[in-house]
């Protein structure tokens, strides 16, 4: 083993030790007053003077045997992956601390920098939503997660070997959509893309607008202001970041409160935003707008359900006769589509949702299912959903919840919970599971919180609900909804994605016209 300060660590004499000392020194010989670089070079020589009389001895000591756990004398030295990692990251910061220091960093340049890369309020993961298919872009900067339900997203740099912007890509509009809802008031803002879009900002409030509506048929002055104060913090992000396109709804609270004009008048004096109350039908389209990129591509239909705070959309698309269709291009199919008047706050508000007993569940279960008796989304849909080619497709806080208790995450994550499936078996052994866990707990658990765990077992009662009319063997998770929808539908009609780049024609498209 190499032991002395003046040995060579990288390879072991194989011979006697004085074919070796002709070309050691001890630390006192050879050093003197030498510079750096030359003491480099010396070691250099000594490295491969030693190498050579390994070479000349190696026939000798070829068959001795050596003690375990070390290298065998003739073997050369390989320099790990690891070290090799280690090496390559070395490099990249002295090339960066050169560049630093010859062109220096401008505050603009970091400020267009920070617009690219973005941290979503539960997730670090920069998102690309595409149009028939959506991707993760790797992490370039080490982000710890926030815990859901945080108010904000804030800024990360891009690290210093991160990927640079695509050319033009800052001059693109930037486009923005709200969705205040009866539970949350949610604000995206992205720039287009080639064939999606990028986020660039992200807002996320739990507000309670529809807090007591349900009793009263009013919106209550406490959720109002709540809702303002959220509101006042969106109109901020759009001027500060220079929005061009924008489309700002509001949806279930806003519909059946008696007093809900007067509140879209309020907020238009207070924050100058101009809110949209739109209709459930549009309600149901934008959800299948925005999570359509989720289909599975051999699915003969899908059973997209949106349970939100004051309603609940269910869509059935058919897909048999789609030929090749995703995306976007899914809209077209949708079948029928329903709202249900129940959501996970008035429900909640009618049984409880602190302390919820088995039959308290079973009867939120029952209340919910005779709201769904009344309603067919198509005659033939049980003959499709037996064919087995049919799965659900779940947009809403209680079924990303259900796949994060799944997967047994400590911090909620958007990446991971995005897109995963759940069999029916693992749903309903989730939905038992937040059923028999005590209110306390669900406080405690990292993807529920305290502002979900009053809420999130009405929400499985609709799901169970639902799941009990249709049945299907597969869920898939959506972290997404109204405001992807909002968003592929301002961009679809600018005609952003409609001109492709000019150049040549697909090589497979020459030949085949040539035959």
């Amino acid at each position: 083993m190499p032991g002395g300060a003046g040995e060579i660590p990288t390879q072991r004499a194989t011979g006697p030790v004085e074919n070796t000392s002709s070309v050691q020194e001890s630390p006192a010989q050879g050093s003197g007053d030498l510079s750096g670089s030359s003491r480099r070079r010396k070691k250099r020589r000594r490295g491969r003077a030693t190498a050579n009389n390994h070479a000349e001895s190696g026939n000798s000591g070829r068959n001795q045997p050596h003690p375990p756990g070390e290298a065998h004398p003739n073997s050369e030295t390989v320099t790990s992956p690891k070290g090799k990692k280690a090496a390559n990251r070395r490099g990249r910061r002295r090339w960066q601390n050169s560049r630093n220091a010859k062109n220096g960093h401008s505050d603009s340049a970091e400020k267009s920098n920070e617009e690219t890369r973005t941290k979503l309020a539960g997730t670090d993961a920069e998102t690309v939503v595409r149009s028939g298919k959506e991707k993760h872009r790797p992490r370039e900067t080490d982000i710890r997660l926030p815990v859901r339900g945080a108010e904000d997203g804030s800024q990360q740099k891009r690290g210093h070997h991160a990927r640079r912007p695509r050319h033009g890509q800052h001059n693109a509009p930037l486009y923005a959509a709200l969705d205040l809802g009866t539970n949350n008031c949610r604000l995206l803002i992205a720039r287009p893309e080639e064939r999606g879009f990028r986020v660039v900002d992200a807002y996320s409030r739990i507000v309670r607008l529809g807090e007591g509506v349900g009793s009263n048929k009013l919106l209550s002055s406490a959720a109002m202001d709540r809702a303002i104060d959220a509101l006042a913090n969106c109109h901020r992000k759009l001027a500060d970041r220079g929005v061009m396109r924008s489309r700002l709804i509001a949806t279930e609270a806003c519909r059946a409160a008696e007093n809900g004009a007067e509140f879209i008048e309020r907020v238009k004096a207070e924050t100058g935003l101009a809110l949209e109350v739109v209709n459930r039908e549009t309600e149901a389209r934008l959800a299948v707008a925005g999570c359509a990129s989720l289909v599975d591509h051999e699915a003969d239909g899908v059973i997209l359900f949106d349970i939100g705070g004051g309603s609940s959309e269910i869509v059935w698309l058919d897909l048999r006769n789609r030929c090749g269709a995703r995306g976007y291009a899914l809209t077209r199919f949708i079948r029928s589509w329903i709202s249900l008047p129940v959501g996970v706050v008035n429900l909640a508000e009618r049984h409880g949702g602190v302390h919820v007993t088995p039959d308290i569940f079973e009867a939120m279960v029952e209340d919910a299912a005779e709201h769904l008796a009344s309603f067919s989304l198509a005659d033939n849909l049980a003959e499709a959903i037996s064919s087995g080619r049919v799965h659900m497709l779940g947009t809403s806080g209680t079924v990303t919840t259900l796949a994060g208790v799944h997967l047994g995450l400590r911090r909620y994550d958007r990446r991971r919970v995005d897109g995963t499936w759940l069999d029916d078996i693992d749903v309903s052994k989730m939905i038992d599971q937040l059923r028999d866990m005590p209110y306390e707990a669900r406080v405690e658990n990292p993807c529920i919180g305290a502002d979900r765990a009053d809420l999130v077992l009405a929400g499985c009662a609709i799901l169970e609900a639902i799941r009990r009319r249709w049945t299907c063997s597969r869920l898939r998770v959506a972290d997404r909804g109204l405001r992807e929808g909002i968003l592929t539908e301002l961009m679809a009609a600018d005609g952003v994605w409609a001109h492709r780049k000019p150049g040549r024609r697909p090589e497979r498209r020459r030949q085949r016209n040539r035959t």
